[in-house]
């Protein structure tokens, strides 16, 4: 069965010529899929019933399946989502007081292989699809009353390896969906090849590169991958989609007790942005838990504060956003790796069920992108 969800306006117009129909029965298919919230072909009832039966013998709808969802006292909502070849996905609600935003992911694990992060511990399975990005964004649409105006692509997976679903799953979002694209934000590693054709997609998305050290012999310990692209590289890439953009960045940086947080790197980040000319927020996120093969524990608060100050005092804007859904185990990866060991969620914290491997607390990330799209799109 071909899903619906992830198919454009004008592929379902097709869809509804091909069955005998004129073009605007797909533009309401389209309306009942991507603005409505059908869930089957039956409750699209403006379509006529033969039309409709026709239509269920080849397509579905395509909404995710919900596996498992835990919500936290703030009402934030950590879903475990499954497709029909039996993976699943994590995905994240978080409502505020004038807007929604959700996280979403963009493959099945990840190849990138973080030290702090749980998704990395299984490594990738594979991409999903324009439309298992966007199901999730439908899916929580319809758990909740309040229209979703904001999403982060922070979730499971490094977006610009899956670069071409995620370019449709963004053209979606903005064309078939409604949401606007400067309420859109993709977050990288520092994917170089992907940051330069994201430039020239003409998608003004927020662009948030984890960047979390100011040097490369440093960064390559927290991300393996790094060695791909220097830091150099990296900002001059962020520097061409800037100036095509006109988009600031956000830089993310996780700071990590002993590894990154000593004045020293703080003024080595400073220097380095300032001596790049690349426009764009540091937001700090405290490492959140201590038990790591690589030792890795939280800053002190001390460490943190003092931090924040050298950047402010070289002329940077640095944020540090609170944590949303730690109850709920919101930090990437958590959820469906513990529910994949055989604990159950149960509305708190798994992490001491995980492998000893740490998680980064993305919903800080997340509350910074939010805020910042809502302020921009005024």
């Amino acid at each position: 069965m071909q899903p619906f969800i992830g198919m454009t306006i004008k592929e379902l117009e097709v869809v509804a010529q091909e069955a005998g129909q004129p073009a605007y029965r797909g533009r309401q298919i389209a309306e009942w899929v991507y603005r409505r919230g059908a869930q089957n072909i039956e409750e699209m009832t403006d379509l006529p019933k033969e039309f409709r039966a026709r239509l269920a013998e080849s397509f579905t709808v395509g909404l995710p399946e919900v596996a498992h969802c835990d919500v936290a006292p703030d009402d934030t909502a950590k879903y475990l989502m499954r497709f029909p070849d039996g993976q699943t996905i994590e995905s994240v609600f978080l409502p505020y007081g004038e807007r929604v935003s959700v996280c979403l992911s963009t493959q099945i694990g990840c190849a990138a292989g973080c030290r702090f992060c749980a998704t990395a511990i299984g490594g990738l399975s594979r991409n999903l699809t324009a439309g298992e990005i966007i199901g999730q964004f439908l899916r929580m649409q319809s758990q909740s009353s309040r229209r979703i105006s904001h999403a982060v692509y922070m979730g499971m997976g490094e977006p610009l390896w899956n670069y071409d679903a995620v370019i449709a799953s963004l053209r979606l979002l903005g064309n078939e969906i409604g949401v606007s694209l400067r309420n859109l934000t993709v977050s990288t590693v520092g994917v170089v090849p992907g940051i330069r054709a994201l430039a020239q997609e003409s998608i003004p998305v927020t662009l948030a590169i984890s960047l979390h050290a100011p040097d490369d012999e440093t960064r390559e310990r927290l991300i393996p991958t790094a060695r791909k692209w220097k830091i150099a590289e990296i900002l001059d890439a962020c520097a061409e989609y800037v100036r095509r953009t006109h988009r600031d960045l956000t830089f993310e940086y996780l700071l990590i007790g002993g590894v990154n947080d000593s004045p020293d790197h703080a003024r080595g980040l400073v220097s380095l942005l300032k001596s790049r000319h690349v426009p764009g927020n540091v937001n700090l996120i405290p490492f959140n838990y201590v038990s790591t093969p690589q030792g890795f524990r939280r800053p002190e608060r001390e460490s943190v504060q003092r931090f924040r100050e050298e950047l402010e005092r070289g002329g940077l804007v640095a944020t540090q956003r609170m944590t949303r859904g730690h109850a709920i185990s919101a930090a990437c990866g958590q959820l469906r790796r513990t529910l994949l060991s055989g604990a159950k969620g149960n509305g708190t914290s798994p992490a001491n069920d995980l492998e000893p491997i740490a998680a980064l607390e993305r919903g800080e990330r997340i509350e910074l992108m939010a805020r910042q799209g809502a302020e921009e799109s005024r």
